[in-house]
C-alpha cells in the first residue's frame, strides 16, 4: 500500500516542470481541492504544511471572510515616525511571553461567517495595547461588535469588508466600548454571531454556512452589564501606519504591543496547518486582516507570528507563521496601530 501511494505521488510530481533551481513553478490550483493540498505537501517542498478543507461548501465561503476592501483607505492617514529602540531586537519575540498576564494577548477570536476581519484585527491589538500601556492594570476586551456595527460608511461595508486604517481612526475619534466573544459576558457589547468551523473539519463547531448581515448599531450595553454605553467608551490617543521595514515593525510590537496587519490571500492559505507560510499555488481570493504579535525563525526561515480570527480550530491552534522580510503577500506594507489614551 505504501509503495502504491509513493508511486502515485511520483507520478503527480512528474507532471510539473521544474525550473533550474529545482523548485516547482507556482501554479494555479483551484481552491478547496485535494490537488492543491497534495501539491503543497508533496511537490512544492515548501516551508509549511496544508490540511484538508472538506468543510468548504464553495469558494464564496472563503472570499466572504476576507474583509479588507481592495481599494486603499481613501482618506489621509499618518505614518508613524521612525522608532529608535532602547534595546537590541531579539531573534525571537512572542507578545504572549513578554506580557503573560494580559488575557487579551492569549486569546484567539472568531469573526464567524462575516467579513469583519478588518474590525477584529483592530480590536484585538487595541485590547492588547491597553493592557500593555497600563502594565496589566486594565484588562479588557474591546468590542468587535461595536466597531463593526457603528463605524458606518467611513469604515467600509461592515460584514462585507472595511478599512483597517478607518477602524483605528474611529477608535481615536469616536471610541469603542468593551465586549468579548459570543455570549461571553465580558463587556458592554459581546459579539452577536456564533463561532463556526472556518475551512476545517471540526467536531466542536458547525460549518460557516450562510452570510450574516452587519449587526445594527445599538448604542446600549447588553442586558445585565453594569455600565452605560457612553461611560464604557475607550479612546485612542493616536492612530497611524507603521513604516514597512522589518526593524520598524519589530520595534513597534516590542515597545507598544501587537499590531494589525493586512495581506493578500491566495487559494493555498486557507489550508494552512503548520510551518512558515509562503504563497505556492492558486489565485488571489481577497484581502485579510490579522493581528501580528511576534517573530522568529523556524528551520532557517524567518517568520512573523500572527493570530487569525477563525478560532482555535484553524491552523496552528488559531495562529500562523508567515515569511518575514520579503513582504510576502504584502504583509509588511499595511501595518496599522495606535496608542491608547
Amino acid at each position: 500500500m505504501k509503495f502504491l501511494l509513493l508511486l502515485s505521488f511520483v507520478a503527480f510530481a512528474s507532471a510539473w516542470t521544474l525550473p533550474k533551481d529545482g523548485k516547482p513553478l507556482k501554479l494555479m490550483h483551484e481552491p478547496l481541492t485535494q490537488e492543491l493540498i497534495d501539491y503543497v505537501n508533496y511537490v512544492a517542498q515548501t516551508t509549511w504544511k496544508a490540511a484538508p478543507s472538506s468543510r468548504f461548501r464553495s469558494v464564496s465561503e472563503v472570499k466572504r471572510l476576507l474583509g479588507v476592501l481592495p481599494d486603499k483607505y481613501p482618506y489621509e492617514f499618518p505614518t508613524r515616525a521612525d522608532l529608535v529602540g532602547d534595546k537590541d531586537i531579539p531573534d525571537t519575540f512572542d507578545a504572549r511571553e513578554k506580557w503573560p498576564n494580559c488575557k487579551s494577548i492569549q486569546q484567539v477570536r472568531d469573526q464567524s461567517s462575516c467579513g469583519s476581519c478588518w474590525a477584529f484585527g483592530a480590536v484585538e491589538a487595541i485590547s492588547d495595547r491597553i493592557c500593555v500601556k497600563t502594565q496589566g492594570q486594565l484588562q479588557i476586551f474591546i468590542s468587535a461588535e461595536d466597531l463593526l456595527s457603528c463605524c458606518g460608511f467611513s469604515c467600509g461595508m461592515g460584514c462585507n469588508g472595511g478599512y483597517p486604517q478607518a477602524a483605528w481612526e474611529y477608535y481615536k475619534k469616536n471610541g469603542i466600548v468593551t465586549g468579548g466573544l459570543y455570549k461571553s459576558q465580558e463587556g458592554c457589547r459581546d459579539y452577536s454571531m456564533a463561532p463556526c468551523a472556518h475551512h476545517v473539519n471540526s467536531t466542536k463547531y458547525p460549518a460557516c454556512d450562510g452570510d450574516f448581515p452587519t449587526p445594527k448599531c445599538t448604542k446600549q450595553c447588553d442586558a445585565g452589564y453594569n455600565n452605560t454605553y457612553a461611560n464604557d467608551k475607550h479612546y485612542g490617543l493616536s492612530a497611524y501606519t507603521v513604516p514597512s521595514t522589518v526593524e520598524q515593525i519589530q520595534l513597534e510590537i516590542m515597545n507598544y504591543g501587537p499590531v494589525e496587519g493586512a495581506f493578500s490571500v491566495y487559494a493555498d492559505f486557507p489550508t494552512y496547518q503548520s510551518g512558515v507560510y509562503q504563497h505556492e499555488t492558486g489565485g488571489f481570493l481577497g484581502g485579510h486582516a490579522i493581528k501580528i504579535l511576534g517573530w522568529g525563525t523556524e528551520n532557517g526561515t524567518p517568520y512573523w507570528l500572527a493570530a487569525n480570527s477563525w478560532n482555535e480550530s484553524w491552523g496552528d491552534n488559531g495562529y500562523f507563521k508567515i515569511l518575514r522580510g520579503k513582504n510576502e503577500c504584502g504583509i509588511e506594507a499595511e501595518i496599522v496601530a495606535g496608542i491608547p489614551k
